[in-house]
């Protein structure tokens, strides 16, 4: 069931599936709920399953500010008062897990469980980042110059796309059947900005996270740790890089897997998904 929640300052879009304890799976860029599709069934077996449009993605408002990740964080945490939960489990991919992340710091007493999905910790990256994740990830940087990426990517919306779903996906055909909906919601009006000021908002989220380190704070609850063998998280010390933000951080690689896993690897996420969600 698709449907929508009336927040403090949005109109949340989610799908909503399953009964039990509330799961929310948080999609990534350049992405919407969408790339839950092949999870979703199987988690409702166990659990009410929510995947919402985060703030200015998909069919959700696409506001002009509130992109922090303490900011979408507090939507989640309006949109588990909504749906009647005093415990969530969270499972984000990419940008998502970088909410997941921020929504545990922030709501510890509600966040119970978290999976964060081939990405390193914000700070983590900006403090001991290589040339190498500056070669993977160029298109953070363009994404926070103002005005020119609207400029430059709003004339070639699908190429624009369809290089990163080529480039950073390992099984390919499996991405195929998401592009026209993903090119389809990229193209709608302020969407291309307000994913852009996702990334914009790095500033005050590696501002929020140094003071989180500097305060001793870090995620308390064990917090698994999955990234693709083939992804952008592969060869970089995934554990490693977490666990000084969340020290009791385990997991591991997906098998034949890019950086896209929900829609790669979806049996393989879904069986250590519900392992560690039980």
């Amino acid at each position: 069931m698709e449907t929508t929640a009336r927040l403090s300052e949005i109109t949340m879009n989610y799908r909503d599936e399953g009964t039990g304890p509330l799961v929310l799976l948080l999609h990534g860029w350049p992405q919407t709920s969408f790339c839950w599709r092949h999870v979703v069934p199987a988690l409702a077996e166990h659990y009410r399953v929510v995947a919402p449009d985060l703030r200015g993605y998909g069919r959700s408002d696409r506001p002009s500010g509130g992109y922090t990740k303490r900011r979408m964080a507090q939507d989640l945490r309006e949109l588990a008062d909504h749906l009647g939960a005093d415990r969530v489990r969270v499972v984000g991919h990419d940008r998502g897990a970088r909410v997941g992340h921020r929504f545990a710091l922030d709501h510890p007493g509600l966040v119970t469980r978290l999976t964060v999905l081939d990405v390193a910790p914000t700070l983590h990256m900006f403090e001991a980042g290589t040339t190498a994740t500056a070669k993977n990830y160029w298109h953070w940087l363009f994404h926070e110059q103002p005005d020119l990426p609207e400029l430059l990517v709003g004339a070639a919306i699908e190429p624009y796309l369809r290089h990163f779903f080529h480039a950073w996906a390992f099984q390919r055909a499996r991405i195929a059947d998401g592009l026209a909906h993903y090119v389809e919601a990229f193209t709608q009006p302020g969407a291309l900005r307000a994913g852009f000021d996702d990334y914009r908002a790095t500033p005050d989220d590696l501002a929020d996270d140094r003071a989180d380190r500097d305060a001793g704070r870090t995620v308390q609850i064990p917090v698994q740790v999955l990234w693709g063998d083939r992804g952008l998280a592969a060869g970089t010390a995934s554990l490693e890089a977490w666990r000084p933000f969340a020290p009791r951080a385990f997991g591991g690689p997906i098998a034949e897997c890019g950086h896209f896993i929900p829609e790669e690897q979806p049996g393989a996420l879904t069986a250590a998904l519900l392992e560690y969600l039980a």
